[in-house]
């Protein structure tokens, strides 16, 4: 989800399945940490940790898209 969907932008069809792709493989990663996490709270009423959990996930997943185009934005400048 690198891109930012805005109205009146287009996209083609492979910007599509890579954001599709993206976000499919994001949304795993989220539903596989939290059954962990569920695992570990089952019968400790602590909402603290698994906001903390939720906010460790979000950011992996921003370091994530960072690293990605910021690899991007190298390769391009190689190629200039």
């Amino acid at each position: 989800m690198a891109k930012t969907l805005r109205e009146g932008t287009t996209y083609s069809q492979r910007d599509i399945v890579d954001l599709l792709g993206e976000f499919s493989a994001f949304k795993d990663r989220v539903i596989k940490k939290f059954k962990d996490l569920a695992k570990e709270l089952e019968g400790k009423p602590n909402e603290h940790d698994l906001w903390v959990n939720l906010y460790m996930i979000s950011t992996d997943y921003a370091e994530e898209i960072a690293g990605k185009k910021q690899k991007q934005q190298e390769i391009l400048q190689k190629i200039s």
